[in-house]
């Protein structure tokens, strides 16, 4: 799994100055082909078009960025090309289009965990950094998982003043739902043993009384002192970050909530940007309605590369605190079922009040007490003010509802992108927190599908290779090898699709992408094997050759 967190820049930099011409413009998708002449041909391959029948073809024409047709090897006599790819027998698919993750710039103080094996390594890469930046700078980082970590427990206070006793400290769990901040951090945050436990969240303590630097939910309480970085630093950053998304084969991205003062970095990257990138969504929180609308006005249905997402709303807490709002206590902690973000009655005047200006929404919602609640205001608005294709979802869906709840979602097509990698990397997590049927259903695929609720497939970060989620989204395995609910599980084609053309949907963009049809983008991937036959276990061995956006290669592996 690690391998798909490793960033491997230079190479992408080298291959992606030479594709410079995939940029964020708008272009019609009806241009004519001259005397059957057109820019590639992919052909000798299995291409797996993803269309409703999911039929698979020999070949893939494609002209001015956009699929022409597919089918045999007789389109390449049929056509002319001066680039005809010869796939030797390999698969090629629509390139995955992540509709829930987060890409973020990140300053010069950032330490990237997301795979590192043990706290030792942690400790490590914190001395690094303060040989970098020097003592008292605030060091952050992100992606740290115990379940990862050869101690087999999570980074505490103790073990950051090892390694940091001059410079605050605060390094967020894979997940973003908590952290571990070092004693100086907490210092300076004010944080002692007398404050008192914050709303909708956790300041721990360990077994001896004394804090053990683990906050959930709420760790901006020390989180809001780091300085702010600078524009040019984090820039920079974020091109490198969503280039690095083409290795991964990811061609289309939803990024799951940034303030809108933030869209307008997005705005200059992507009409100066000198890497490739994937086409992007970018979702707002509803706190800044006024921004919301300014940057609506001024950038409306926004290009073919860059457009304003659905509204994001957080309903509940995240499993790696775990703080997940659920209708029976988590397993071996007394009474505790999580937080909601925001009281029951704000909740719903919050989501209907989103409803009625007219925005999708994407509604963060893990929990099944938070899934039944949010599915019972969003039916009620819908009931009230029907819209006609509003396409509302759900973000995580982690928890199986009763079945009542996956009815109204039926009925008023609400519909789902959810994370079954989580199954695979938060095993522990699960298993730690959540017994019985709960646990075995918990990441449900097989049965909201069934009750005809659209489910697409996406990372939220945990890992980010769509590989790990394909792999537990058919097999139901978590790392231990364990399988959980084998009656969730999806076949391979209904994976595919889920991470493609579903996500699309969510999007309204299925017209132009997610398929590899006529007269939609040319986003695709070449696989160094066949998705559709090579055993579950070596699914996530599969590595992306090469991709291309628009028709235009992005990324090879040589």
């Amino acid at each position: 799994m690690k391998k798909y967190l490793t960033f491997k820049i230079i190479s992408l930099i080298v291959i992606s100055f030479l594709v410079l011409s995939c940029g964020p413009q708008n272009r019609s998708t009806t241009d004519s082909i001259d005397s059957g002449n057109v820019d590639l041909i992919l052909t000798n391959g299995k291409v797996l078009t993803v269309d409703h029948e999911f039929s698979i073809q020999n070949t893939v024409v494609v002209d001015n960025g956009i699929i022409v047709e597919t089918g045999g090897t007789e389109l390449a006599l049929k056509y002319q090309s001066d680039e005809i790819v010869d796939l030797g027998g390999k698969v090629v698919m629509p390139g995955f289009n992540d509709s829930h993750t987060h890409i973020r710039g990140r300053p010069q103080r950032y330490i990237e965990l997301g795979n590192v094996t043990s706290i030792l390594e942690i400790q490590e890469l914190i001395r690094n950094k303060i040989e970098e930046i020097g003592e008292d700078e605030w060091i952050t980082g992100y992606g740290w998982s115990e379940d990862e970590l050869d101690e087999g427990r999570r980074p505490l206070r103790e073990d950051i003043d090892v390694a940091a006793p001059n410079n605050p400290v605060i390094l967020t769990r894979a997940g973003g739902h908590s952290a571990v901040s070092n004693s100086m951090a907490l210092r300076l945050a004010d944080i002692t043993l007398a404050t008192p436990q914050p709303e909708g969240g956790v300041i721990e303590r360990g077994q001896d009384g004394s804090l053990n630097g683990i906050i959930r939910e709420r760790q901006e309480l020390v989180g809001r002192l780091v300085p702010d970085s600078t524009y040019e630093e984090l820039i920079a950053s974020l091109e490198i970050n969503l280039n690095d998304l083409l290795r991964l084969g990811i061609t289309s991205i939803t990024d799951a909530s940034k303030p809108p003062s933030q869209f307008a970095m997005w705005e200059e990257l992507y009409e100066t940007a000198n890497l490739a990138l994937p086409r992007s969504q970018v979702q707002f929180q509803w706190f800044d309605v006024k921004g919301i609308n300014e940057v609506k006005e001024r950038y409306g249905e926004g290009t073919d590369f860059l457009k304003i997402g659905p509204i994001k709303v957080f309903a509940d807490g995240g499993f790696t605190g775990p703080a997940a709002y659920t209708l029976e206590p988590y397993r071996n902690q007394g009474e505790y079922r999580g937080y909601l973000n925001m009281p029951p009655r704000e909740l719903a005047s919050h989501l209907k009040e989103i409803h009625d200006a007219g925005w999708q929404m994407g509604i963060h919602a893990i929990g099944d007490a938070a899934i039944v609640m949010v599915v019972n205001i969003l039916a009620d608005a819908l009931e009230n003010n029907p819209r006609h294709d509003h396409r509302h979802y759900l973000n995580h869906f982690s928890m199986r509802p009763p079945e009542l709840t996956m009815e109204l979602m039926s009925e008023h097509q609400i519909h789902i992108t959810q994370q079954p990698n989580f199954t695979y990397t938060l095993e522990g997590r699960y298993v730690e927190n959540l017994d019985g049927w709960r646990l075995q259903h918990n990441n449900p695929l097989r049965s909201p599908m069934d009750y005809g609720i659209k489910v697409a497939i996406s990372s939220d970060i945990l890992p980010i290779g769509p590989m790990v989620g394909i792999y537990a989204a058919v097999t139901r395995k978590g790392m231990t090898g364990a399988i959980y609910g084998a009656e969730e599980a999806i076949t391979r084609e209904e994976a595919i699709r889920a991470y493609t053309a579903t996500g699309a949907y969510l999007n309204f963009e299925e017209d132009i992408k997610g398929t590899l049809e006529p007269g939609k983008f040319a986003d695709m991937i070449v696989l160094s094997k066949d998705i559709m036959t090579i055993a579950d276990d070596e699914i996530m061995d599969i590595d992306v050759l090469q991709t291309y956006v628009d028709g235009k290669l992005v990324y090879s592996a040589e």
